[in-house]
């Protein structure tokens, strides 16, 4: 299976569905699936923009339509009746396969996500041709109750959507992306999944957004990194033996 990370920079603003298309053509013939991060459509510091920006549905229809050509993992914020959701959509074969609703919205420090969202409910696993898979959206994956969520429906794929800031610098790096890469692979070993964590770049009202977009294989193994700071779309061949591998340690214990 091919996937592509598309690490980018979302502009805030309604300027952002040209750029998917383009990046969607670019590498639509090389690539399974085509993952961008939590957002996408939007950048992340909407505040109160969210209600004249936010798109339904039939807003999106020309990814819809370009899906019927590659799977696409996309974030975006949803208004469905009178709600507004952060949400993470799958969609392929010229339809909305999945769309998963952020459970989980931070409202601390820099994050007002609680006074702009209305939080979903549910995390569920749904079917597509590469296999079972799953989407969470940033804060989800820091929760015990979502971990075990995907640890016990085991999907082959996990697509976590983030807006994760850069913060937290040492001597040793940031501290953020440690964190970040613990919570990664632990999933996907408890889980026995392919984690695909893809991150933004780029610069929002003086916050710094740090990329390093990754996949982990069910062993924990990093099987790529994306740059840090820097816009970078890259297409891996994920090879499906170090899942079946870990499947059967997992079955036969």
């Amino acid at each position: 299976m091919k996937i592509t990370l598309a690490q980018i920079a979302p502009k805030l603003s309604l300027d952002n569905m040209d750029m998917h298309l383009e990046l969607i053509q670019k590498h639509q013939s090389e690539s399974d699936v085509i993952v961008f991060p939590e957002l996408s459509l939007h950048g992340y510091l909407l505040q109160d923009k969210v209600y004249e920006n936010a798109y339904t549905i039939d807003a999106i229809q020309p990814l819809i339509e370009a899906s019927k050509n590659v799977d696409l993992v996309v974030g975006m914020a949803l208004k469905e009746n009178k709600a507004i959701y952060n949400a993470g959509l799958y969609l392929s074969g010229g339809k909305v396969c999945h769309v998963h609703c952020k459970n989980h919205l931070p409202n601390y420090g820099m994050f007002e996500e609680a006074r702009y969202f209305f939080k979903g409910k549910e995390t569920e696993m749904f079917d597509t041709a590469m296999g079972a898979s799953m989407v969470v959206v940033c804060e989800d994956l820091w929760r015990a109750q979502i971990i075990a969520r995907i640890a016990e429906l085991k999907p082959k794929y996990l697509y976590v959507l983030a807006n994760s800031p850069a913060r937290d610098f040492s001597d040793e790096g940031l501290l953020i992306e440690s964190k970040w890469q613990s919570v990664l692979k632990s999933t996907a070993l408890l889980a026995g999944t392919t984690v695909v964590f893809v991150n933004r770049v780029g610069f929002e009202d003086g916050i710094g957004f740090w990329g390093g977009s990754a996949i982990f294989a069910p062993d924990t193994t990093r099987l790529h990194q994306c740059a840090y700071f820097e816009q970078e779309v890259v297409t891996l061949d994920v090879s499906q033996s170090l899942f079946d591998a870990n499947r059967m340690i997992m079955k036969h214990g």
